[in-house]
Formats: C-alpha cells, structure tokens, sequence
C-alpha cells in the first residue's frame, strides 16, 4: 500500500515531472493539478521515504523520484552559504502555475517528431487541455503500454522522454521563475539535512551528502549562538530563540548524519543539543514545552504530542534522545524520553492515528534498534559498512567511527585495533564481545 501511494503520487500532477520536487497538495480528486506552491518540509521528508522505498524494492522509478527530490532542493532551495531556503510561491507574475504549464504549440516546437510521439501520450498532450487551455504534465500512459502501442523498446521510451524532459526543462528555466521565500528556518533545514543524509547513504551519492554537511554547517554557524539555537536567518540576520521543533529535528538530524559521516564535531553538538533540549523545555511532569523556559510568558504554554504537517516534536525528541542515550550509555536521555512517553500516553491511547510519530517512538522504546559500532581503519570500514547496509533494515543504526576519533563515555571503550576494525553489536543497553572479521559480522547480522 505504501509503495503503491507513492508510485501514484510520483506519477501525479503534484509531482513536478520536468524538475523534480513535489507541490503541497492537489486540488481535484484525480491528483492531476497542485497548488503549484512547493515547500521544502513536504520534500525534505518525502526524499528518504523515496529512497527507502526503492532500498526495499528495488524498483528503479521510486530511486529517480528520490533523485529528482533531492537535485531539486540543491538546485533551487540550496542558498550560496549552504542553507536551504523555505519555499517557492505557486505564481509568475501573479499568475498561479504559469511557470509549469505549457501549450501543445510549444512543446510541438521544442520536440522532434519521435520525441513528441512518445511524450504526448504519456504526459496527456493526447487529452483535452487540463489547466486553463493549457497542459500541466502528468503521467497519462505507462512506459510499457507506449512501447507496445508503438513498437518500441520500453528502453527507447525512456531515452526518448529523457531527452524531451530535458528540453522542456532547460527551456523553462528560462521564464519567469516563482517567488521564493529565502527564509532559512532551522527545523525545516533540519528534516531537508535528515532526509539529504539518509539519501545520500541509501542511494550512494556523495554529492548529497556534501549538501547536507554544507547545511548542518550554515546551521551550526549562523543559528546557534552562545550555546542556544535560533529559529531562521534571513539578509544575514539570526531571530527568535527556537522553539522544540528546532531542537528535537536538528538533534534527529545530526545523528542521521553522523551515521552517513562520522565527525567528532557532529557527535559534540547532538549532545549540546540534546543537553539544551532537557535544560530549556522538559516539563518536571513529563514531556517538552513547545517554548523554552525562558520564553515570554504566554498565556498557555503548549505541550503537543499529535502530528500535524510536521511529525510531534516530543516524538522527534524522544527517537533522538534515545538513540543518543543507547550510543554513549547515557541514562539521562534514555530517563527523559521514558517520562515523555508516560506523560503522552493517555492522549496516545485517546486518539491513536493522530500519534504516529509518539507510535514510532513508544516502538523503539519498547525495542530498541539494533546497534552497530564499528571502529577502525578508513578503508575497513568501508567495507563494514557496505555488509550493514546491504539490506533494507529499518530496526537498524549504524555508527562506522574512526580509529583517531576523540570518544566521550562508553564510547571510548571501544578501542579500535591497530589495523583493520572491530565491531559491537548491541541491543539497548547489551553488547556482544568485539567482532574482528567481516565473516563474523555478516554471520551476527544474520
């Protein structure tokens, strides 16, 4: 069911087939026209689950949709400093979605004839027009049927409609672009720095991975002052202190990409992060104030556990703390996020679909993922790391820390070896005695 909603939202008219990157929602039943305004939240969070979808599949169509997500927030969401703007308006020239529809005429013009044979169809050129006299793409016709109609190999199809989607699209570009709201928020450039990172491990591409390191390090350096986070930065100026979205998706983040890319650093500023998290907005009853402590007094200080557009903050912080808190053997954390879990449970219970997220959590309370430290030599570890992540394993997280690293707590027991890599699997707050092959790795992970 997951797969299958996917695979029609991609095929869909809010899914931008020339560019990339979906639109908020649909306006007609059949998904076929958007509101063609595009935030980065709605993608930052659909990247990885593209990605997954094509880890637990192998479907090649869900792996393209993730990097056409991702290319589009590097291209037009990525500012010059690193970090990710907020989002595009649905007008040009005050005009809703005239920067993506196109008329029969002017595709005729663009295209060869065998391009245009192939791209019609499967894009409804071939249908009455859908938006306003003219044509908003969407996939009309399956790849195979126009191969079979045509006699054609699904594999010219494809080359075909490539080629004519990048024409389209060069020549688009060229008009008169939406207005974009270059705000850069830090808990929406913390879900785009999650989901960049967990891409760029599933698909293999270092160049998100260079995205998402550029960004963390716009955040770390413009929006977290004398040991504080603040909420977004706009012509060179930080505002307002954060609020718990800021804190528990960023700290969600970090560890997403310390597990793509180990640095010391990154594992010093989760902790802050987490440090900051349990100092400013813990309630001594249970849970997180969506205001720090400190804030202004409000007339009702919120303390939500229901997902809205954004997953709970309370759940966000109580995934990371305990993943932090199973990492370095921090009682702390692991202490924090079991009050929270008791103090939500009586409105979890209530309503239980308005709490996935508080769900997801309470899971991994209740069974803590598998974790995997490797430590060693750069080149082991990368061959390490290929046997963890050879399959889909969502109950699975996966550390590969180098022998120079710099370790606080428990961590710093796991000595690596003078050459070669050492392993620890471990369950919550158990480990296995060090794992000193790959034999011995891929036979515990089995």
């Amino acid at each position: 069911m997951a797969t299958f909603t996917l695979a029609r939202m991609a095929s869909g008219g809010i899914h931008d087939q020339l560019g990339g990157g979906f639109c908020r929602y649909a306006v007609d039943a059949q998904w076929m026209i958007p509101h063609f305004e595009k935030m980065l939240y709605d993608n930052a969070q659909l990247l990885p689950l593209y990605a997954d979808a094509w880890h637990i599949t192998g479907d090649e169509r869900h792996a393209q949709v993730a990097s056409g997500v991702a290319e589009w927030m590097m291209r037009e969401m990525q500012g010059t400093d690193g970090g990710y703007h907020s989002s595009l308006d649905a007008d040009s020239e005050g005009e809703e979605g005239l920067y993506y529809v196109w008329t029969r005429e002017e595709v005729l013009a663009l295209l060869d004839q065998d391009e245009y044979a192939v791209f019609a169809p499967r894009y409804g050129l071939d249908h009455a027009p859908n938006f306003e006299r003219a044509w908003h793409l969407h996939c009309q016709a399956d790849i195979e049927d126009i191969a079979q109609t045509q006699g054609r190999s699904p594999q010219e199809v494809e080359r075909l409609i490539e080629g004519a989607r990048v024409r389209l699209l060069r020549v688009r570009e060229r008009r008169p672009r939406p207005g974009l709201d270059d705000k850069i928020l830090t808990s929406w450039n913390a879900l785009a720095i999650r989901g960049m990172a967990r891409a760029a491990r599933t698909l293999g591409r270092g160049d998100l991975l260079d995205s998402a390191l550029r960004a963390a390090n716009f955040v770390e350096t413009h929006l977290w002052h004398d040991g504080r986070l603040l909420v977004s930065w706009r012509d060179g100026r930080a505002k307002f202190d954060a609020y718990l979205d800021d804190y528990a998706f960023l700290l969600d983040a970090a560890l997403e990409l310390l597990q793509t890319s180990w640095r010391d650093s990154g594992l010093g500023f989760a902790i802050e992060l987490a440090d900051g998290l349990l100092a400013r907005f813990e309630d001594a009853a249970g849970g997180f104030f969506f205001t720090a402590h400190d804030h202004e007094r409000l007339f009702h200080r919120a303390k939500t556990y229901a997902d809205d557009a954004l997953p709970s903050g309370n759940a966000v912080a109580i995934r990371a703390l305990l993943r932090l808190g199973h990492l370095l053997g921090e009682t702390r954390y692991l202490d924090a996020a079991e009050r929270a879990i008791r103090a939500a449970w009586p409105q979890v219970s209530e309503l239980a679909y308005a709490h996935n997220a508080m769900l997801d959590a309470l899971e991994e309370y209740l069974n803590p993922p598998q974790l995997v430290i490797l430590r060693g030599d750069s080149s082991t570890l990368r061959d390490w790391l290929r046997i963890c992540r050879e399959a889909y394993h969502p109950g699975r997280l996966v550390f590969a820390i180098p022998s120079e690293a710099a370790l606080p707590g428990i961590l710093d027991q796991r000595k690596p070896p003078a050459r070669g890599a050492l392993a620890w699997i471990c369950s919550g707050t158990e480990c296995s005695p060090p794992l000193a092959t790959s034999e011995e790795l891929r036979a515990a992970l089995a």
